[in-house]
């Protein structure tokens, strides 16, 4: 098969020959027929994530359809279309039978612990756990929005943060996360600020439904103009990026008894940022982590956006080849981008 290849960190990506992979007794392998292109992957390009054996495909945010199955798989059959969390859990550690696959002891990721989607097929395993069967009405494209950004960003705000009509939500950083949040916030009928950067972004943040928008670049306070903003901080915020700015910001533009929400990977340097511990203490502020979410709590995202009040498709910005992921992700940094690319052509 085809598949996009790095031998070294920050080396270079180039498109090799590789052997198809194979189902294992619990497992399937699919025919990929869409992927998102992802900051996390430019993290792994980086070398951020020591799961990662070189050499390496990347790729996590993927639709496709079942080509080959395991001796042990029950609830799917070949010809299937699926997609996958980029957590996938075991299905028998504490975690997963607490229903927690999430933050599964002894989780998979396609893409980093093992060789993921940028390419004509790829392997998961532990299907009958993982695999999340697709409606006719949602596309590989739009399904591809969702493996990672888009559903950490349902978790996080619904289940984490469980995020309330007319409560305000600031969401720190619009990338493909800050976006999907924005977009799931306005469906549950909170008043959204979007933090950014970008004006370009910034006013995609207003059409997926931000009520108002701060550019972090020219304010001269974003923790006040937040805190203006949302009549005295906001219920619920989000760290979208991962950054130590951008996650001081959120938290110490919270209200009383407001829930932060870290949803950016934080590497590098920013993995111990300041926090103003003072103000969680006197104020009882939550912070709260958010890794992804579980297959088996797919039904009711899946609905919205089967019925039309969640529109993912709205923060694809680009559909294109797999030569061209190449330049797109070694790029990821730049912040070129203002919606999500998404590979279909192989």
């Amino acid at each position: 098969m085809r598949a996009v290849v790095y031998e070294k960190f920050q080396g270079p990506l180039r498109i090799q020959k590789v052997p198809d992979p194979s189902p294992n007794e619990n497992g399937v392998v699919l025919k990929v027929g869409a992927t998102g292109l992802c900051r996390s992957d430019w993290h792994g390009w980086m070398g951020h994530d020591p799961d990662i054996v070189l050499p390496h495909v990347p790729g996590h945010e993927l639709a496709g359809t079942i080509a080959a199955i395991g001796k042990n798989v029950k609830n799917f059959k070949i010809g299937d279309r699926v997609t996958v969390p980029f957590v996938c859990g075991c299905g028998s550690c504490e975690m997963c039978t607490s229903g927690n696959h999430q933050v599964c002891h002894q989780q998979s990721q396609p893409g980093f612990t093992h060789w993921g989607s940028f390419a004509e097929y790829v392997a998961l395993d532990y299907a009958d756990t993982n695999l999340v069967k697709l409606p006719e009405e949602i596309s590989d494209i739009t399904a591809a929005t969702l493996g990672c950004r888009f559903i950490t960003s349902f978790r996080a705000v619904v289940a984490q943060g469980k995020v309330a009509p007319d409560q305000y939500v600031a969401v720190h950083g619009c990338g493909g996360v800050g976006l999907s949040a924005i977009m799931i916030a306005k469906a549950y009928g909170a008043k959204v600020i979007a933090i950014d950067i970008n004006e370009d972004t910034l006013s995609l943040a207003t059409e997926l439904g931000a009520m108002a928008t701060v550019n972090a670049s020219n304010s001269q306070d974003v923790v006040s103009q937040v805190r203006e903003l949302t009549q005295g901080g906001a219920h619920v915020s989000l760290d979208a990026l991962g950054s130590a700015t951008t996650c001081f910001n959120s938290i110490a533009n919270l209200r009383k008894r407001g829930k932060h929400i870290q949803v950016g990977l934080m590497t590098g340097n920013h993995q111990h940022p300041k926090i103003p511990m003072d103000r969680v203490i006197a104020d009882e502020l939550e912070l709260i982590g958010s890794h992804g979410m579980q297959a088996h709590k797919y039904p009711e995202m899946l609905e919205m956006i089967r019925t039309g009040k969640l529109q993912p498709h709205k923060l694809v910005e680009r559909r294109i080849s797999l030569e061209e992921s190449l330049g797109a992700l070694a790029d990821m940094d730049k912040f070129k981008n203002k919606g999500i690319l998404v590979i279909n052509s192989f």
